[in-house]
């Protein structure tokens, strides 16, 4: 299992309210995204989730019991900014994120243990879509790849949640759009809960399962959508109809968001 239960969470910083009595529940192996105006809490919700940030109230739990208040195995994490180590392999990379996985694995790996990191670290590397690149370099690779070793370096920890803060805002549309089918096959295959932070609307109903809409600062949970649409999702429900008009709600909640604010 690896269900998150936030419940009455408010972050502030000296008398600037960031996030006002938070509420929500993610369900084990679920994919939820985040949404709503700039600036209004979801990167600061991210980091709290990841241990990075302490909530100033409120409870955060995974699987009955309180998120430690540091980073660790049991929460991976991707940024947009490509997290990687430049003097490693791609190989290495990965590897590397088995190595740091904490007290789950010893610091170094050796005999057997590591023949079957790299066979781990393989099989990760070729479900991103970066067979034959294990012995790249991060600057041999275009954006597109080192978000791909990002994802495979995240993953090859186990987490029970994987956290993505606007992994694909820096990218092109059609790279976002291979991205996005990488993330929904590693979702089913991997079986993990994904919490994704995005300004991209489009990419939050493709994805998710769940839409959490966040007001202005102070940020509350203004709405909760459950995204109908059958998976597995393929890059053509982008034209149905039914797609464009849930986008278009969802707009229309940050609009107004805006001008509440």
């Amino acid at each position: 299992m690896s269900e998150l239960v936030i419940e009455k969470v408010w972050k502030e910083y000296g008398d600037q309210i960031v996030l006002e009595d938070v509420s929500l529940t993610v369900a084990s192996r679920a994919f939820v995204a985040l949404v709503g105006p700039s600036g209004c809490g979801k990167s600061t919700f991210l980091r709290m989730l990841l241990g990075q940030e302490r909530p100033t109230r409120g409870t955060i739990l995974l699987d009955g019991e309180a998120l430690p208040q540091e980073p660790g195995p049991d929460r991976g994490v991707v940024f947009q900014r490509y997290s990687v180590f430049p003097h490693l392999t791609v190989l290495g990379n990965v590897l590397l994120g088995r190595e740091l996985s904490g007290s789950r694995y010893k610091a170094k790996l050796f005999g057997a243990a590591r023949r079957n990191a790299i066979d781990e670290a393989r099989r990760l590397i070729g479900e991103v879509g970066l067979s034959g690149a294990e012995d790249k370099y991060p600057a041999q690779l275009s954006g597109g790849m080192q978000q791909r070793l990002a994802l495979a370096q995240a993953l090859i920890m186990k987490p029970k949640v994987l956290l993505l803060d606007e992994p694909f805002g820096a990218l092109d549309a059609f790279t976002r759009e291979e991205l996005w089918c990488v993330i929904r096959d590693l979702h089913t295959a991997q079986r993990v809960t994904i919490i994704l932070v995005t300004h991209d609307l489009r990419e939050a109903t493709f994805l998710a399962d769940k839409i959490f809409v966040m007001s202005a600062r102070p940020g509350r949970v203004l709405a909760e959508h459950r995204v109908p649409f059958a998976r597995p999702r393929q890059l053509d429900i982008m034209y149905d109809k039914g797609f464009n008009d849930m986008v278009q709600e969802l707009h229309g909640e940050i609009a107004q968001a805006r001008v509440a604010a």
